[in-house]
């Protein structure tokens, strides 16, 4: 088969690979027919994220139909149509029952787990294609995949929807979506939204449905911003507008309700902490780029909240903890708990309410990724959403 595959910094090659195989009773093997290039897939394109190996087949949003079921699979046939989460959950372990699927005990095998638990503590749950710190499990940027805890992690969707609707499911929209619910909104709230990229345009969607009064979304992406402003959205160009001065005003001193950082890692703009923070990068001394958390912190109202769906690598430095401590301030995060979310956002798509194609802005061949790639991390006001057609 044809397989997107990570091959260095910035060395992204469609290759020709080994079909997928049966290898655990509750796989699945599914023939991908819409999958997606992620902003996350950036941070592994840029190098970002440690333990990725030459070969490795990228890729975590991703659709099709099953060819192949492994014998103890029995709510699944050959033929569905599936959306596959990109966390990998096993339904069963203690934070699965709790629907907190992100944190699955079981998905990450266990010599990963060490590396996983010494950087970080504790091992959250696999991803697909994302390092194997994370599982090491192979994308769904290629012809066919392989799904472990296949009862648990395809998720049905009806024949009536295109890809295009329901290819989303798979991460950023109910990504999109937790963010806003962490941001524990209020009717009536302001909420500040850092990045009007795919998963900032879903929380800023979700948080007019949750309730919100104002959302102000903040890019300098004139494309990003445009598309936010037709969800309803103020913004601010970062590049051209003080951002915690325009938030100040605009909310009359008190600052935010809630702010989100659908960010993350690889902040952009020319302040001083974030070029410090981009040449310790350089050098090798840090992982992260935390310059919107530290926006975030400083500029949300006392007592309000903060929701951090924006990917973070490693360490960061020079946080304003004094301002997040005497502000009484929370911060909600986690990688999304997506099987919690997909039958109640395909319902919402059905019903019209959300419209999630809205957000492609390019239908290209598998074959074209490598281009893509590159076109999505340096042209990002024109290639808003790259979705890969098989």
């Amino acid at each position: 088969m044809r397989a997107v595959r990570w091959h260095g910094k910035k060395d992204v090659r469609v290759d020709t690979v080994p079909d997928p195989e049966i290898v655990n009773p509750r796989d699945a093997i599914v023939r991908v027919t819409s999958t997606a290039i992620c902003g996350s897939d950036l941070h592994l394109y840029n190098g970002m994220i440690p333990t990725m190996q030459a070969g490795d087949i990228l890729g975590h949003e991703f659709m099709g139909e099953i060819v192949a079921l492994g014998s103890s699979v029995g709510n699944l046939q050959i033929g569905d149509r599936v959306v596959v989460p990109f966390t990998i959950a096993c339904g069963q372990c203690f934070f699965c029952e709790k629907t907190l699927t992100s944190l699955c005990d079981n998905s990450n095998p266990a010599d990963n787990q060490d590396i996983a638990e010494a950087l970080m503590g504790h091992s959250p749950s696999a991803l697909f294609g994302y390092s194997h710190m994370l599982g090491g499990y192979a994308g769904g940027q290629a012809e066919f995949v392989r799904v472990p805890f296949a009862d648990t992690g395809c998720f049905k969707v009806p024949a009536h929807l295109s890809d295009d609707q329901v290819l989303f499911l798979s991460d950023i929209l109910p990504t999109g979506w937790m963010a806003a619910e962490n941001a524990d909104i209020e009717r009536g709230d302001t909420v500040a939204v850092w990045g009007a990229g795919p998963v900032g345009q879903f929380a800023i969607r979700s948080a007019f449905l949750m309730g919100a009064e104002r959302i102000i979304a903040i890019d300098h992406r004139p494309g990003r911003l445009a598309l936010a402003a037709e969800a309803g959205a103020e913004t601010i160009d970062f590049e051209t507008v003080d951002v915690m001065a325009a938030l100040a005003e605009t909310t009359g001193g008190r600052g935010p309700d809630r702010c989100i950082d659908a960010v993350g890692m690889e902040a952009h703009g020319l302040a001083i902490d974030n070029i410090a923070d981009r040449t310790k990068q350089a050098v090798g001394l840090a992982t992260d780029r935390p310059h919107v958390l530290r926006q975030a912190i400083v500029a949300c109202r006392k007592g309000g909240t903060i929701s951090m769906p924006g990917v973070y690598g490693g360490l960061v430095d020079k946080l304003p903890m004094g301002a997040f401590v005497n502000k009484g301030l929370t911060l909600k995060t986690g990688q999304t708990h997506v099987h919690r979310y997909m039958q109640p956002l395909l319902a919402r798509i059905e019903s019209g309410e959300i419209k999630p194609d809205v957000i492609i802005s390019h239908r290209l061949p598998l074959e074209d990724a490598p281009g893509a790639y590159d076109d999505f991390l340096n042209r990002q006001d024109e290639f808003t959403k790259v979705v890969l057609q098989l």
